[in-house]
């Protein structure tokens, strides 16, 4: 029987976010002990997926963010100052995301204004719909004039 792949684009290679990796075997691709990995996973600076019994399981993202915070550990920063840096490059990550789906949108709505605005303007009998006709009515131009405080 022919093996199915696992992900759209692979052959049976799983994707970044798909947790496989035993903790023996991120520890192995990470350097770190087993034991340091799950101190990082109880204060939170990774967050492995989890089986049905409980155990452990890490994306490939994961051993990446893993090998991160030993490079940042080893080059004298806590690890509170680690994980403080990992949640400000996420959010840089997720403003660039969001800066780039705004600049879509604005693209998008640059081209209808520059449709609209190249479109055939309606002559004055075809923009009656459009806003109300307003009649003049001989000598009824007035200008009131109110001040606060002031009674008549």
């Amino acid at each position: 029987m022919p093996r199915r792949p696992s992900t759209p684009g692979g052959l049976g290679t799983p994707g970044p976010e798909v947790p496989v990796y035993v903790i023996s075997v991120a520890a192995e691709l990470t350097g770190l002990h087993p034991q340091t990995l799950r101190a990082y996973d109880r204060i939170g600076l990774v967050s492995p997926g989890r089986t049905g019994g409980g155990g452990r399981r890490y994306s490939w993202r994961d051993i990446e963010q893993l090998r991160q915070v030993a490079e940042l550990t080893a080059s004298g920063i806590g690890l509170e100052g680690v994980k403080r840096i990992l949640q400000l490059e996420n959010q840089v990550t997720a403003l660039q995301h969001r800066a780039a789906e705004l600049e879509d949108e604005l693209v998008v709505a640059r081209l209808a204004l520059a449709q609209a605005l190249s479109a055939p303007r309606p002559g004055p009998a075809q923009r009656s719909g459009n806003l109300p006709v307003l009649r003049r009515t001989e000598g009824a131009a007035s200008v009131v004039v109110w001040r606060r405080g002031l009674s008549g």
